[in-house]
């Protein structure tokens, strides 16, 4: 069964962000992720993780100036002295949560210019070798072009294809269903494919990203699928409630009895 992972960005909006945490605890949730952590103390994220028994799945490296549209910085050639410190201000809160995955955002970039490509590549070998260092894995999740024009990496087989060619054996996939449906469709087949190298899973519905069965995927079919494929890692809720989270969890209850067990 798969163990779902409450994203606190998206889910339980009703408390302010600490508050989530107890939040998603008592909604049967043992396992919650974020896009980021740093407007709060390392410590602080930490505390709320270990007083309602909660596994850190996931959060986003430094994206750059996201107020001001920014979106990460791995294919922008100037920008990687600012994305190794970065990194180094995530590992301070990887150290904190205990979290075993870190998302490397790959910014607002022409997938066409070489020197993006190179830059993004770059980017992501250093990074990937930075944190096995500390025993971590990073993901890279390709982004539909309709939540995040202009994004670098909006494509399935491009981020497959760095993944492969890089090699190195931390460097991972991010598979969000529903960025995959929008993309390209056919999300079972590249289920199926691309399992090998997947690190995250995560889920919303299509085409308005709210719960999970509620749009034109049959999620739950998704969901046991990816049992059948051997997949034991989180799948992030990374979807907009339609109207209330704890209203929402509808979908949740037949997975909620099987949320302990794997870290």
């Amino acid at each position: 069964m798969p163990r779902f992972a409450a994203n606190l960005t998206l889910m339980f909006t009703e408390h302010p962000f600490l508050d989530r945490f107890a939040a998603a605890a008592e909604a049967g949730f043992t396992a919650v992720e974020f896009l980021f952590p740093y407007e709060h103390p390392p410590e602080a994220i930490g505390e709320a993780l270990r007083r309602h028994g909660l596994t850190q799945a996931l959060f986003n490296l430094p994206p750059g100036d996201w107020a001001a549209g920014e979106r990460g910085m791995a294919a922008l050639p100037d920008r990687f002295e600012e994305l190794k410190a970065g990194v180094e201000r995530g590992l301070a809160y990887a150290a904190a949560t205990g979290v075993k995955r870190l998302h490397l955002m790959a910014g607002m970039a022409d997938r066409a210019d070489p020197a993006a490509r190179g830059a993004f590549r770059r980017a992501a070998a250093w990074t990937a070798e930075r944190l096995a260092r500390e025993g971590l894995d990073v993901v890279l999740e390709p982004i539909n072009g309709r939540n995040m024009p202009g994004y670098f990496l909006n494509d399935f087989g491009y981020a497959a294809a760095v993944i492969r060619d890089l090699a190195l054996p931390n460097l991972k996939l991010q598979f969000d269903l529903y960025h995959c449906q929008i993309l390209h469709g056919d999300v079972t087949m590249r289920l199926r494919d691309l399992m090998p190298m997947i690190g995250h899973v995560q889920t919303a519905s299509v085409p308005d990203r709210h719960e999970p069965g509620s749009g034109e995927m049959n999620d739950a079919f998704l969901f046991a699928e990816l049992d059948r494929l051997g997949y034991d890692g989180f799948v992030g809720c990374e979807y907009n409630p339609r109207a209330g989270t704890a209203a929402g969890l509808g979908w949740f209850a037949p997975y909620r009895a099987g949320q302990g067990g794997r870290a």
